[in-house]
């Protein structure tokens, strides 16, 4: 649903990538704005454009593994729900090892030198922002590093497999992990919610989890 929000704001980023802004962007703002109220309104403000920034080089990560293997990269979205980083052409399993990867590695690498950052700062803005800044990219690199597809980590964990096993064993093993989680999903959804107040709005699908688990030889 997300992914297919019409852009609305286009430019042109690093390594000369088209960067799009879905639609759905602006549920972000909106959403964490109703939760606030006026006297934090710049602390939501601020949190949001740390996620959006985030999002957008987890997903510049993505273009700079394509770009360095030579796999042209058509264009980076961003959306209420994440983000994408579309190819040009399809790349081979070792290429799309170092692309997937490469998303969680930079969220890491933010996560610890805004950590680091944070250090130096005890009070105000700063030491908030830069503290805020080292949880949601640590956030997002975890939670993309769960073996559901369309997550990095689905794919990281099918192309691993790949290495050992024929592509259709492959396939349905990841199949079958990603629809366990999908299945766990929404109960574990609840639990977060009411113990920990944590909203996700990404749900991993079932059916094409399903279609993978029973992929013929």
């Amino acid at each position: 649903m997300f992914g297919t929000s019409k852009p609305i704001f286009q430019f042109t980023g690093p390594f000369g990538v088209p960067v799009q802004f879905g639609a759905s962007i602006l549920l972000l703002p909106l959403i964490f704005v109703s939760f606030g109220d006026v006297a934090t309104l710049h602390y939501d403000l601020i949190f949001v454009a740390l996620l959006i920034g985030s999002i957008f080089l987890h997903e510049l990560g993505h273009a700079w593994g394509c770009r360095v293997q030579g796999v042209p990269v058509r264009r980076i979205m961003i959306h209420g729900g994440g983000g994408f980083c579309e190819q040009s052409r399809a790349a081979t399993y070792r290429q799309q090892e170092v692309i997937v990867a490469m998303g969680p590695i930079v969220n890491l690498m933010i996560w610890a030198l805004a950590s680091l950052g944070s250090q130096f700062f005890e009070l105000g803005v700063l030491a908030w922002a830069l503290y805020w800044l080292a949880m949601i990219n640590l956030f997002l690199a975890l939670f993309n590093l769960l073996p559901v597809h369309p997550l990095d980590g689905g794919k990281l964990f099918q192309l691993g497999l790949l290495r050992f096993l024929p592509a259709a064993t492959a396939t349905r093993i990841s199949g079958g992990v990603g629809l366990a989680f999908a299945v766990l999903w929404l109960p574990g959804m609840l639990w977060l919610y009411f113990n920990v107040g944590l909203v996700l709005f990404f749900f991993p699908p079932i059916r094409p989890h399903l279609q993978m688990l029973r992929l013929k030889r």
